[in-house]
């Protein structure tokens, strides 16, 4: 049976956020920002390991311990200058040990309030899909496409619109052979698509929000601390 390999590309810097150490370190709800997600892949049952694409000189992750995400947590100091080398060489580290079929679920580090049942949702859609997929929002508000002055140029119809999330879930060897015809790209999806296939969409809430800027971090904190308290 194919395994389950999630890969989280944690290279960057974080400079658009403006902190003073890259954003998957900064604290949240107590603990660093890519913990979270890190131990809800590695708990997950059906993930077999999951390897983090660190930068090459990385010195924050070893002030923290990680004892207790083993045997499954993997990290690998393979980064590259954008998310997508940091894909791309993340691929490679799993290639020397994985088979072509397995399936690679790239996760933003910056996501950490993926959930169990959004993993068992993917899991379940993308169960004998020929293609793979990915977690993604409908858009619900209305779109405006602006000018070089930011002012509105028109309105975008929302219909059939999507927002995309992570993780991303395809098979390595797919994957691989999108992401070297087609680097430039901001998500896995979009290499998949330029080779001609179609990822499956798969619907997810609000809650698997992207930390981008610093107001996202109450609302991150919100959400895990609710789930906290529900549990």
């Amino acid at each position: 049976m194919p395994r389950h390999i999630a890969l989280v590309p944690a290279a960057g810097s974080g400079s658009r956020f403006g902190a003073n150490l890259p954003k998957q370190y900064l604290p949240l709800a107590g603990r660093p920002l890519i913990r979270h997600a890190l131990e809800t892949l590695c708990a997950h049952p059906r993930i077999d390991r999951v390897v983090v694409a660190l930068a090459p000189d990385d010195v924050y992750w070893s002030g923290y311990d990680w004892t207790d995400l083993r045997p499954k947590l993997m990290p690998v100091h393979c980064g590259g200058v954008s998310r997508a080398a940091s894909v791309r060489n993340g691929l490679f580290e799993i290639a020397g040990w994985a088979r072509p079929d397995d399936w690679v679920l790239v996760h933003d580090a910056a996501r950490p309030c993926l959930s169990s049942g959004m993993l068992d949702t993917l899991f379940v859609a993308l169960s004998g899909d020929p293609v793979g997929g990915l977690l993604a929002m409908r858009v619900a508000d209305t779109l405006k496409r602006a000018d070089a002055a930011d002012r509105v140029e028109a309105t975008v119809s929302r219909d059939a619109m999507w927002q995309a999330q992570t993780p991303q879930m395809f098979r390595l060897a797919t994957l691989q052979d999108a992401l070297a015809r087609c680097s430039d790209v901001t998500d896995e999806a979009s290499a998949i698509e330029a080779a001609g296939l179609k990822p499956l969409l798969v619907p997810a809430g609000a809650a698997n929000l992207k930390v981008t800027w610093p107001e996202d971090m109450k609302l991150a904190e919100l959400i895990l601390r609710t789930r906290e308290q529900e549990r």
